[in-house]
């Protein structure tokens, strides 16, 4: 894990360097130097910590030395040389805290990537696993009735009269909805792990005003919520996030939908809103988060700049 605590004490010990009157660096310059110097060798640390390996391809292996002669100064002013150099090694610092500070956001987003997938994967399995816990409910469902009717279809090849009879009877069952909930959300999900999100809104949807009493209502709106935000609309979104936690609150997505909705509301310039959002998480579910949910919370506890 990259320490950001030592990132945040480079920068601000470059803050207060940067910040000394001109006079107050003319009076010790050696201490000021040997200060940088050890700056210097702190962001080194930092920098084998982020990347151990030391690839060109992502950050320059040691910040550019200086000089050890530096040209000689006007002799009016000899003591403005020294000041020159601590600025140019100042300069090079915070160009390397910025260059880590971009490295270290690239490695979160695919982090929150990676566990995004692992998510939607543990949805599936989920669904699969009650699938196979629950099979007398599937001779009612749209899969078994298909069977009959495509096989007809396919099987009188040879013969001019029968493909018309079965031709409709091949269309029927591909128009007709889903006879139970768990046929309606084996329709829908596929578009979530397909990342079809206008599919996703709309099947969800349906799903929502069709099934309106099965527990997986829950999960369903946090996924049109979530097809809004993949899309940018963060308002919409917001309230699709809100409605699972005031209707199905005991819902196994409601953790999330909380998280979602403190996203949307940050995306949206409203950071004290996302801090009230955050707050009523802990209160809620502080004890049931997973790790992955704390990790995502604390992420958007840190970009509304939320109080301790």
């Amino acid at each position: 894990m990259v320490r950001l605590a030592d990132l945040a004490l480079v920068c601000a010990v470059l803050a207060s360097v940067t910040a000394l009157p001109v006079a107050a660096q003319a009076v010790d310059v050696g201490k000021l130097d040997r200060r940088v110097g050890k700056l210097e060798s702190e962001m080194r640390a930092v920098q084998r910590k982020v990347f151990p390996g030391g690839d060109a391809r992502f950050f320059e292996p040691e910040i550019p030395a200086q000089a050890a002669v530096p040209e000689p100064a006007p002799a009016a002013a000899p003591a403005t040389t020294p000041i020159a150099d601590l600025s140019a090694r100042v300069d090079a610092l915070e160009s390397s805290v910025r260059g880590l500070t971009g490295q270290i956001e690239a490695i979160e987003y695919k982090l929150r990537q990676l566990e995004d997938g692992q998510r939607r994967l543990k949805g599936d399995v989920e669904f699969r696993l009650n699938k196979l816990e629950s099979p007398g409910e599937n001779p009612g469902g749209a899969a078994p009735g298909d069977a009959p009717a495509a096989v007809p279809a396919a099987a009188p090849a040879t013969s001019a009269a029968p493909p018309p009879a079965t031709k409709p009877a091949a269309v029927t069952p591909a128009t007709a909805p889903p006879a139970t909930a768990d046929a309606a959300w084996a329709l829908a999900y596929p578009k979530v792990t397909g990342r079809d999100w206008p599919a996703v809104e709309s099947l969800m949807g349906k799903f929502v005003a069709d099934w309106p009493k099965s527990t997986r209502v829950g999960q369903a709106r946090y996924w049109i919520g979530r097809s809004h935000a993949a899309r940018g609309q963060h308002a919409q979104a917001a309230q699709a996030f809100l409605e699972v936690y005031q209707t199905t609150p005991r819902a196994s997505a409601a953790p999330d939908a909380l998280i979602g909705l403190a996203g949307s509301l940050n995306a949206m310039a409203k950071p004290q809103k996302a801090c009230e959002v955050l707050g009523e998480l802990d209160t809620a579910y502080g004890a049931k988060l997973t790790d992955t949910q704390k990790a995502d919370a604390g992420r958007q506890r840190t970009r509304a700049k939320c109080a301790a």
